[in-house]
């Protein structure tokens, strides 16, 4: 297999045309008609995903994750092992009411066995720990953790936990610079790997 095939595993179900370049689904998945994968998304084993679903490129969703109608999935998304979506507030047995959505935004990580209630957004590079329950909207590049999950702090793009010492602007090992506003809202100032290319 090159990098631009999708490579469907023979044990996995999968309904749907809508499948980028290099997506791999291992087994045990189903994906039904109408979800979108991006390109170059691994989808691991024993996953659901349902129609009016739609996972951006380069998202790794790993075994286990269910994905209900309404979830959006932007890029460079990581789904951890056994995470849980919600699509129904009040969920009631055969009463069908429309579907709040929930949107994972670019780069952002969702930890082992943490829930996500629907309706939510989580931000640009946040990260959910594990086992967290997010019951609230999680700022870009916040740190998120326990039930229900509060805010720890903000973390890199790279993953790197960013320490503000009661300053305005933080400074990642990686090089990266971040502003964060009075209101906890952070901001990628410079990248890294902008500032190494000029």
């Amino acid at each position: 297999m090159n990098d631009r095939e999708i490579f469907i595993h023979p044990q996995a179900i999968v309904e749907t045309s809508l499948i980028g370049e290099g997506t791999r689904v291992w087994p045990f998945t189903h994906v039904l008609k109408g979800a979108r994968l991006g390109k170059n998304c691994n989808v691991g084993e024993q996953c659901y995903i349902e129609s009016d679903v739609i996972v951006g490129d380069d998202v790794v969703i790993k075994n286990g994750v269910s994905l209900w109608e309404g979830v959006r999935i932007e890029d460079r998304v990581f789904l951890g092992p056994g995470c849980v979506f919600t699509n129904d507030l009040v969920p009631r047995s055969k009463l069908f009411k429309p579907r709040a959505s929930t949107l994972v935004r670019e780069g952002a990580s969702i930890g082992a066995n943490a829930t996500i209630l629907c309706g939510l957004e989580i931000g640009v590079y946040a990260l959910v720990a594990a086992g967290a329950v997010v019951t609230r909207n999680v700022p870009d590049f916040a740190l998120v953790v326990g039930n229900p999950a509060r805010l720890r702090g903000f973390v890199c793009r790279c993953g790197n936990h960013l320490d503000f010492n009661s300053q305005p602007e933080a400074l990642c090992d990686c090089g990266s610079r971040y502003f964060k506003e009075k209101n906890n809202a952070v901001y990628l100032m410079s990248e890294a790997c902008v500032e190494k290319n000029k």
